[in-house]
């Protein structure tokens, strides 16, 4: 069975003579799926290595039309039936302006949409391990900015796959050349990291693969 770490390391290019960096999207997520990669990899090495296989899938497109994980879907590397969880990780190093001066929250959207049980591995994990304010405002079905069907996991989602997408939301620099790394905020960054390793390292070596229970 595989557990899939995911992010888009795509942006928009160049426009003119404007480069358009990325840092927060989404250098922010592919740097933590690569860094929490490193983390397994060492449990492996020491002998702590999960039972389930983690899959690092970093994916082109996305800004596109989620086009990068719609095709690692239609040719998957490793079989969907036995894929239980995609882990998406896009934009997590920096606050929207709801939350201005915190660097202890995180969006969590999707979680509950196929899988109570992934729902209620990711608050337990944070309450143990982090806690961290998870903000479920962008979960609502009637939220008109639909980031659920935003970003990669969604692909994953329509094959019956549960999924839980990690965000900090949007800010002035959105889809701006002005989306520079000195802008990050590493220590939100790094909280958000440490409880993406929990809820992954979890879903990774639970007794059972966590169930489908719902269809949302």
């Amino acid at each position: 069975e595989y557990v899939l770490l995911s992010a888009h390391y795509d942006h928009l290019g160049t426009r003119g003579d404007k480069v358009f960096n990325g840092a927060n999207d989404n250098g922010s997520g592919t740097s933590t799926v690569i860094a929490l990669m490193k983390a397994f990899a060492k449990a492996k090495k020491e002998g702590n290595g999960p039972k389930r296989s983690i899959v690092a899938l970093l994916m082109c497109g996305e800004e596109k039309g989620l086009l990068g994980s719609e095709y690692y879907t239609k040719l998957p590397a490793f079989p969907l039936d036995q894929t239980i969880v995609d882990v998406n990780v896009d934009m997590v190093g920096r606050t929207d302006k709801l939350h201005e001066s915190s660097d202890e929250y995180i969006y969590v959207i999707g979680a509950d949409k196929l899988s109570s049980e992934l729902h209620d591995i990711n608050e337990s994990v944070n309450d143990k391990y982090v806690n961290m304010e998870l903000d479920y405002r962008f979960n609502d079905d009637k939220d008109p900015n639909r980031y659920y069907y935003r970003s990669d996991h969604y692909n994953f989602a329509k094959q019956g796959i549960p999924v839980i997408f990690y965000f900090n939301g949007v800010h002035e620099d959105y889809h701006k050349s002005t989306d520079t790394f000195d802008k990050i905020n590493y220590d939100l960054m790094q909280k958000s990291a440490r409880l993406i390793f929990h809820t992954t390292w979890e879903l990774a070596n639970r007794p059972e693969r966590i169930k489908v229970d719902s269809n949302k």
